[in-house]
């Protein structure tokens, strides 16, 4: 889902999205599949770009920083759910606390990010999110979804 954002937040975008690559093992990322044909990679910058733009365009005051790292990092489980292993079958409900696992051996996380992460899978995770930046993630989250689920069954 690409949506226009003005040059100098596209550029903090990217700014951050670059550090988030350097820094940690997001790129392994785009081994997996995660919905369709979309890799896990993709769909997390989706995420993480259209919460961006969700915050910029409604003007919702957020940490912008965290808000992106947050984002780019909700997925970070690295495995591929779609392989026939016991360890992926509730994959729904438990990829969150792996991503945050594998999220905190990357890298230092504040309160809205480590929540970004662990509540993005609400409401089938019962935990609510706390903040804005969590809540924009997860609605972000189930449109880009859909969308990635959609497309793929249209091709």
């Amino acid at each position: 889902m690409t949506k226009k954002l003005p040059a100098e937040k596209e550029a903090f975008f990217k700014q951050e999205l670059e550090k988030v690559c350097k820094n940690s093992r997001m790129l392994e990322s785009g081994r997996y599949m995660q919905h369709g044909c979309t890799s896990v990679f993709r769909h997390s910058v989706s995420v993480a770009h259209y919460s961006f733009y969700l915050a910029w365009k409604m003007h919702i005051p957020v940490d912008e920083k965290a808000l992106i790292r947050g984002a780019l990092l909700h997925d970070h489980f690295l495995y591929d759910w779609h392989e026939k292993d016991d360890s992926h079958k509730w994959h729904g409900f438990h990829h969150a606390r792996k991503a945050l696992e594998n999220a905190l051996e990357d890298f230092k996380l504040n309160e809205i990010e480590r929540d970004i992460i662990a509540c993005h899978m609400f409401p089938l995770n019962i935990r609510p999110p706390k903040y804005r930046e969590s809540w924009l993630v997860c609605y972000a989250d189930k449109v880009c979804s859909g969308l990635e689920t959609v497309k793929r069954k249209k091709s």
